[in-house]
């Protein structure tokens, strides 16, 4: 009779994933701090911009992660019973991921224009925004946001855990109408929270595709990620005898899905804002046309979307782990791109410039995320043992 311990996640395995964690967030935070030293008087705007690009992409990892995980409670599938508990793995991170928002809360003078009476007196946008751009309804959103998200995340697991122990059908339901209500909230509080972390970097721009545009990447940074662990813990017992061809297919798949959304609906904003012509929108993308910047623009179209994509087109890619686990990897990095391209040109008018706290603090954010990510794994049953799918995604077989 299978149990808990059946499918334990391997000890020496975690391990190392944890030390490779530990190792990153150490190196990152001292080349940070280096970083910062180095650019002098700007170190500190540095920081707190390199901090933000960070922590949204690694939070986004979570988030992207606990809305896969509704999405499976809704549509059922192979591939989510797969990568079910390396998904709670990630939402369990949450508490503490919650924590690591506060340095934003204390740069938020050097992030926020609309914090500085001066500037907000002397900007009629900016005031005509006033009654929800400041600072006390910022922070009470921010507030909300964590309550909702660390709500959810927490009975997702709890349920989980405890549907493995009991086997009590009544759990699915519950984690089903959970799941359909969460996936509803998490929609708006994404949708707001990206609004005010990155969006009102200008407060004079706006985009109303910028919520789902960061929920379909979201999804795309974490099956990714979870992608990537799933590899490393199929290579060794007692993953090596569950994970096969048909499985990494289906996760290819559905990889590639994402990265068409994701493409669609960048390509749509884009064609809105051009065609429209708004003196309101356009800045945002002439800003990124030019000073260096539109030699970013074009990697992320060739790298993060036309490379990726054609690999992706590969029935064979899909279903070998080495070369999936690449493009995984590939899409990880290139994402964490992507979000510097959302932020620093916003704080750079003289043009395109990298420094070492914009590579430094993705690393080390990374790192503790990782860290902690694998503690959570550590001595879990990587599958759910009661999971009416379960023998159905072990029989899943390569056609």
């Amino acid at each position: 009779m299978e149990t808990t311990d059946t499918y334990r996640a391997p000890a020496d395995t975690v391990s190392g994933l944890q030390r490779i964690g530990l190792i990153a967030a150490v190196v990152g935070i001292v080349v940070a701090a280096v970083g910062v030293l180095l650019a002098g008087e700007h170190g500190m705007d540095r920081f707190y911009e390199a901090y933000l690009v960070a922590y949204t992409f690694w939070m986004g990892v979570v988030l992207g992660s606990m809305a896969l995980l509704m999405v499976h409670h809704l549509s059922g599938g192979a591939w989510g019973v797969i990568i079910r508990r390396p998904l709670e793995a990630a939402v369990r991170t949450l508490p503490i991921m919650a924590v690591l928002f506060v340095p934003i809360v204390f740069g938020m003078d050097h992030l926020y224009h609309w914090t500085d009476p001066e500037v907000v007196a002397s900007d009629q946008v900016i005031r005509d925004k006033q009654a929800y751009l400041n600072t006390g309804f910022f922070l009470g959103r921010q507030v909300f946001y964590f309550a909702v998200w660390l709500l959810i995340g927490t009975l997702l697991t709890r349920w989980s855990v405890e549907h493995d122990r009991t086997g009590d059908p009544r759990l699915v339901s519950r984690l089903s109408r959970l799941s359909g209500a969460g996936l509803v909230i998490y929609s708006l509080t994404v949708t707001f929270a990206m609004i005010d972390w990155t969006m009102s970097v200008n407060p004079h721009w706006f985009s109303t595709i910028w919520g789902p545009l960061y929920m379909v990447g979201q999804g795309l940074s974490a099956l990714a990620f979870v992608i990537t662990v799933l590899i490393m813990l199929a290579r060794v017992p007692p993953f090596d005898r569950v994970v096969n061809a048909a499985h990494l297919h289906d996760l290819g798949k559905l990889l590639f899905a994402f990265l068409m959304l994701w493409a669609y609906l960048n390509f749509s904003q884009f064609l809105i804002i051009w065609s429209a012509n708004l003196k309101e929108e356009v800045p945002h993308y002439l800003a990124r046309a030019q000073g260096g910047w539109q030699w970013v623009s074009a990697f992320l179209v060739v790298l993060h979307f036309i490379v990726p994509y054609a690999l992706l087109l590969s029935r064979d890619i899909k279903r070998d782990w080495r070369r999936l686990r690449l493009v995984a990897g590939w899409l990880i990095a290139v994402r964490v791109i992507e979000y510097f391209w959302h932020v620093a040109p916003e704080f750079r008018s003289d043009g395109f410039s990298v420094s070492l706290v914009d590579v430094a603090l993705p690393v080390a954010i990374g790192g503790i995320f990782i860290a902690l990510y694998a503690m959570q794994l550590r001595g879990q049953s990587l599958l759910p043992i009661q999971d009416a799918g379960l023998e159905k995604a072990l029989a899943h077989h390569v056609h």
